[in-house]
């Protein structure tokens, strides 16, 4: 239903937008293209852990449990169930003994607010605000990011939202597939700023200095967070997306939940290909929660597939992930999907990191979700 809304949001715009943006030459050192590309760099100093399915919930109850000072949170879904009241539990815990907790949630995505949750949320002590009530002056510009900080030093990102779909393991239709990303280290300062400027539009207040603590170096991989707005010619979740196809020099996996990028995009994946990058990708199949998108992924495959891409249609369930592994270490992990919402009109963002341990689990998983899926032919 909430695609059907967005759809219907978007009815006006072209199936694939064109912003007039295409990266081309080679890539430079990764970092400073990402610098130049949107506007932050890699930094040194982070740990990451990733986290399928259903674990984000043990790892999320496990760090709010250990909360001192903040607990910010916002959703483009948050309903009622399972999930939520393990969140709201580990939340309500902590607020007892002073913790803030702020949740901001999306006015499309989480609607409708029902009485039963509006309860629990104040039983938890939680601050809640709504993103962009409707009617609004661009009602498809929506806050589709999923970021959760704990007193400024943990974060929380990937395409999972607090709902029951995303218990479990993602091999049955109940329970969706997804990759989210646990960090900690200096982007998670940045993570915390995307909350704190959107929780102003309904707020209008700052947050405390306290939650941007001084973050010390915790671990080996490089990483920064990237965040996306809506925009009228290019946005960074187009600039990111196009960074991180034309960076490959031997293989490019993806997993997307929604595939209906830009023409841009789409010439990119087959040029890297065509030029002898493994290029393959794993997306929604026939239990893909919007059908007018499976239809219009399909149509791309052919030129695709003549340039040497190859493309799986995931079988078990729904495939909600948003990953990008670029060669041995270089990986991206968030909300972004490759479809006009994501790339133009949504408030989207991602951990972009270099970190060989995790590049690993992600291709490990990728391997496994290619023998769970049908590969088009």
């Amino acid at each position: 239903m909430r695609r059907l809304v967005l759809l219907m949001l978007l009815a006006a715009s072209c199936r694939k937008h064109e912003s007039g943006f295409t990266l081309h030459g080679p890539v430079p050192a990764f970092s400073a293209a990402l610098e130049q590309t949107t506007g932050v760099a890699l930094q040194p100093g982070h740990r990451l852990q990733l986290l399928d399915n259903g674990a984000v919930f043990d790892a999320l109850a496990a760090d709010v449990g250990k909360a001192q000072r903040s607990i910010n949170a916002e959703t483009f879904i948050w309903t009622n169930g399972t999930a939520s009241d393990r969140v709201l539990d580990a939340i309500k815990q902590r607020t007892e003994k002073g913790v803030i907790c702020r949740v901001l949630l999306d006015a499309v995505g989480s609607a409708p607010l029902r009485d039963e949750l509006i309860g629990k949320f104040a039983a938890a002590r939680c601050q809640v605000r709504v993103f962009r009530p409707i009617p609004g002056p661009d009602n498809a510009a929506r806050n589709h990011r999923k970021v959760f900080v704990i007193d400024g030093r943990v974060g929380f990102t990937g395409g999972f939202g607090v709902d029951d779909k995303w218990l479990g393991d993602g091999l049955s239709k109940k329970n969706w597939r997804d990759t989210n990303v646990r960090v900690e280290g200096p982007a998670v300062a940045q993570m915390q700023q995307s909350f704190a400027e959107n929780w102003q539009e309904p707020a209008g207040d700052f947050l405390p200095a306290s939650d941007f603590p001084r973050l010390e170096e915790v671990g080996p991989a490089k990483a920064a967070f990237v965040r996306s707005d809506a925009a009228p010619v290019v946005t960074r979740a187009e600039r990111l997306t196009q960074l991180a196809i034309a960076a490959a020099r031997k293989r490019l996996w993806i997993e997307n939940a929604y595939f209906a990028p830009s023409h841009a995009i789409l010439d990119l994946l087959g040029r890297q290909a065509a030029a002898g990058v493994d290029v393959r990708m794993v997306v929604a199949g026939r239990k893909s929660d919007s059908k007018l998108e499976f239809l219009w992924a399909q149509t791309d495959y052919g030129e695709l597939q003549k340039r040497g891409v190859r493309i799986w249609e995931y079988q078990a369930s729904m495939i909600h992930s948003k990953t990008m592994l670029i060669d041995d270490s270089l990986l991206v992990i968030g909300s972004v999907n490759l479809e006009p919402f994501s790339l133009n009109k949504l408030e989207e963002g991602a951990i972009v990191a270099e970190d060989e341990g995790a590049a690993r689990k992600l291709a490990t998983d990728f391997e496994e979700d290619c023998a769970r899926s049908k590969e088009q032919k």
